[in-house]
């Protein structure tokens, strides 16, 4: 388990924003499905990146890297894609990454041979239930223990009619998206609620464009997908991360003057969103050639809408609570089956360190103050949670420590390194198990 100590300091300098984690897992799963060989460049190699790669190999593709950039971890992949998809592993061991087990399970109903999916931490008890309900309307075997993993899959996907409520995790509607098209009929996928994150899944459409797929989407709640479609090879060059790049533009807004570099200002990101909820907070961010500037400001209290944008409420929480007035977040109730349950434990954290923060079923409320106390918290293993934490530190008293501040590993690896870069003081312990 790694601690980090961090003794409160203003943040300043230019950062370079770390390739998108949610473009990297999409344009990977494409390029994997292709007849031919792609070139997916700037991939940060983050361990959900890499249960990716290696769970598209173990389909049969073929995976070379090539490191770019060492300081930064940054590769470019060959991938050798594979338009007939082969069990090479009795076992696909998907990590800690939600985004990886959904949308590979609908391809694993292509194979119709039993395959099994595993994986560690939180992922081995998050919610399955919108594809076993689809399994079991479609036919196709499953087991797994007791609700969790492992899963066991032995059916064939069919073309035909999917129903799918619109509050679930958009990952399930990507996983579908991916396989739909490699049948022989058409099909359609109609969206039974209002369906939130509704960016993630333009993502998806882009992407599959990109490689020869096409999806038509009727305003949301119903989607057409033609069948005997095939993956094209191309290359891709992954762009910056808005969910990543939060993190550092909410610590200018806090502390110093930081430059946020490597982002794509047109992006469809849904967190690209950040922009307007700090300029609606009354911080100072300024659009530029290569990415956004933020500045120490003073902001106050909004409503936030996170339907669209779950990932951003540990950071928006953070800023909320050293806003003046009233922060509430609204509509998040699926973040309670992240890797943490975000909202309990981004309220620990941030009562710990001397937040007025009060959770209910889908959302928070926030009192700002001035200042936190700072304190010993737990990253609860999650990696947005201790990136919320240190980038609280800045308007902390005391010092912040961390513990299991390895979580970052799962999307960022170099998050410390960047902090410390920025002016962080931090001091890292290794305690062992």
């Amino acid at each position: 388990m790694k601690v980090v100590e961090i003794t409160p300091s203003t943040l300043m300098g230019t950062v370079n924003i770390p390739p998108s984690k949610s473009m990297s897992h999409r344009s990977i799963f494409c390029a994997a499905l292709s007849q031919g060989i792609s070139n997916i460049k700037n991939v940060l190699l983050s361990e959900d990146i890499q249960a990716t790669c290696d769970a598209m190999e173990a389909l049969g593709a073929k995976i070379k890297y090539k490191k770019v950039d060492e300081k930064r971890e940054i590769y470019n992949l060959r991938i050798q894609g594979t338009s007939r998809l082969k069990l090479k592993k009795e076992k696909i061991d998907c990590g800690e990454s939600g985004s990886t087990i959904r949308f590979i399970i609908p391809l694993l109903a292509l194979l119709g041979e039993r395959a099994t999916v595993t994986g560690r931490g939180r992922l081995v008890s998050r919610p399955l239930d919108t594809y076993y309900e689809i399994f079991e309307e479609k036919k196709i075997y499953y087991t797994n223990k007791y609700g969790e993993l492992p899963l066991i899959i032995n059916g064939t996907l069919q073309p035909g009619t999917y129903h799918m409520k619109g509050d679930v995790s958009s990952q399930f509607i990507t996983g579908l998206l991916f396989a739909l098209p490699l049948l022989k009929g058409d099909s359609k996928l109609i969206i039974t609620t209002e369906l939130e994150s509704k960016p993630y899944v333009d993502m998806t459409i882009e992407m599959l464009l990109r490689f020869g797929i096409e999806v038509e989407n009727h305003e949301y709640s119903e989607f057409t997908i033609k069948g005997n479609q095939e993956y094209v090879a191309s290359d891709y060059s992954v762009e910056g991360d808005y969910s990543q790049a939060a993190f550092w533009l909410t610590a200018g807004t806090l502390g110093g003057e930081i430059y946020s570099n490597d982002l794509r200002l047109e992006s469809l990101q849904g967190d690209k969103v950040i922009v307007d909820i700090i300029k609606n907070m009354g911080g100072n961010i300024e659009k530029l050639l290569l990415g956004y500037r933020t500045s120490r400001s003073d902001t106050r209290g909004i409503t936030v809408d996170a339907s669209q944008c779950p990932d951003l409420v540990p950071i928006v929480s953070v800023l909320g609570s050293l806003s003046s007035g009233r922060t509430e977040i609204i509509n998040a109730k699926r973040l309670r089956i992240k890797e943490s349950d975000r909202l309990d434990a981004i309220t620990q954290v941030l009562t710990t360190l001397g937040a007025d923060i009060f959770q209910y079923t889908d959302g928070l409320i926030i009192q700002g103050r001035d200042r936190l106390k700072g304190g010993e918290v737990d990253s609860f293993n999650d990696h947005r949670i201790a990136m919320a934490a240190a980038i609280a530190s800045i308007k902390c008293d005391e010092k912040v420590v961390i513990k299991n501040a390895q979580s970052v590993n799962k999307s960022y690896p170099k998050f410390w390194a960047d902090f410390a870069m920025l002016g962080g003081r931090i001091n890292e312990l290794d305690m062992g198990e």
